[in-house]
């Protein structure tokens, strides 16, 4: 335990702030987690990956503040370098379970991010508080959005170079996006690479790529640092959009059932206690910007947590969209429909060479009768609809209707 948490969290803060968290949960529930017998979680400690990220913060949390422990269960968070590095533990076991890219784990399921094996999204961890960052040089030239960078990148024509953080993963999609929705090719017009979260903002400084959609709190560090500007948020090309999951392989749920519902519950509990006011946010981004987890500046991500935004121009404004962990469970529902999107953006640009079953993978994947099971017995609500619509930046509505018809329906695309 760190210093900080020595002298912030003593055993009684711990017993005293999970009550807390715990209001409204079912008085049996402990007892039906891990109560003698079939019921207790079958390994009594777990390891579970993350990326430096403030979205890791439910699963740190749920570890510090000793909601596993409540819940029968050890949770070790293991500080991981890169979403390869991820998806190589979790596909060879050695890690339990992930914070993770959602894309990510429909590529490792359908083999089209390496190595193929059956996968499993247990819950989403947050929705939006993502963003496009461009380069102080660019922003310098006029190029502030999607559309003023088109007009340059058409009056000036070079190479330009623009990163994502996995090649099916969430950033990278919202990457393409955004620069399809401008008008811009991010196959034919651009070239993109993969770069780890920590090690984006080096890479703009020594001017290795003109871009990048990552996660917090590097679009801010970029700021910080004055070499970037946010171009837009990822909340802008879809409100409340999925982001990390909590992911594992479908290996592990049918072998380990009891230690996984008993993983949800206290990252459920954390997504909870996180959202549940100003202070559990500030002390939630004092323990993340620890070295042990993102190892930054508490202030590169107190503000974004809040929905205090600057976008390195002087423009501020506060945005009710920022990262939500939990927002009365509306967050960590593991909708169909979101799963799916990702299917269509990966044959929209060339990673799935035909149509997959989208639906039927889907449900493979995302384990929505367990997660309502979950939920049901900690009394957090559940939508009625595994599918939900929205509407992205470029005013075209997903619904999960017609997935077909939206993969191919895009005038820019591979």
């Amino acid at each position: 335990m760190t210093d900080f948490l020595k002298t912030s969290l003593s055993r009684r803060t711990v017993l005293q702030t999970a009550a807390v968290g715990a209001v409204g949960l079912n008085p049996a529930l402990r007892a039906a987690v891990y109560a003698q017998g079939s019921d207790a979680p079958e390994k009594k400690e777990v390891k579970i990956g993350f990326i430096p990220l403030t979205d890791c913060a439910s699963v740190v949390m749920a570890s510090v503040l000793g909601f596993d422990q409540k819940y029968g269960v050890k949770i070790i968070p293991t500080k991981e370098a890169s979403w390869a590095g991820v998806r190589d533990k979790l596909v060879n076991g050695e890690l339990d379970f992930a914070h993770v890219l959602y894309g990510l784990v429909y590529g490792v399921h359908l083999g089209t991010a390496g190595p193929k094996k059956d996968m499993a999204v247990l819950m989403a961890l947050n929705n939006n508080g993502q963003a496009i960052t461009l380069s102080k040089t660019l922003a310098d030239k006029g190029a502030v959005d999607g559309p003023s960078l088109a007009s340059l990148m058409a009056k000036e024509k070079r190479e330009y170079t623009f990163a994502g953080t996995f090649p099916t993963g969430t950033h990278a999609m919202w990457m393409h996006y955004w620069l399809a929705a401008a008008g811009i090719n991010p196959v034919a017009g651009a070239k993109l690479i993969t770069v780890p979260p920590p090690q984006m903002v080096a890479n703009m400084r020594v001017g290795n790529m003109d871009g990048f959609c990552v996660g917090e709190p590097w679009n801010h560090r970029a700021i910080m640092d004055g070499i970037g500007i946010t171009a837009n948020t990822t909340q802008d090309i879809w409100k409340d959009h999925p982001e990390k999951v909590l992911g594992t392989t479908g290996e592990f749920v049918k072998k380990y059932p009891n230690t996984t519902r008993a993983v949800m519950m206290a990252v459920l509990e954390a997504s909870r206690w996180i959202d549940a006011g100003l202070q559990n946010k500030m002390k939630m981004a004092e323990t993340v910007a620890q070295k042990a987890y993102i190892n930054t500046g508490v202030d590169a991500i107190n503000q974004r947590i809040l929905g205090r935004y600057q976008n390195g121009m002087g423009k501020t404004w506060d945005d009710p969209n920022h990262m939500k962990f939990f927002n009365d469970g509306a967050v960590n529902f593991p909708y169909l429909s979101d799963g799916m999107w990702f299917l269509t953006q990966h044959k929209r640009w060339g990673l799935l060479k035909d149509h997959p079953d989208y639906l039927a993978v889907a449900k493979q994947i995302n384990q929505v009768d367990l997660y309502k099971s979950v939920a049901s017995a900690m009394k957090i609500s559940v939508p009625k609809d595994p599918m939900r619509t929205s509407k992205l930046i470029d005013g075209v509505v997903w619904d999960g209707k017609d997935p077909r018809k939206y993969a191919d329906g895009f005038k820019i695309k591979a």
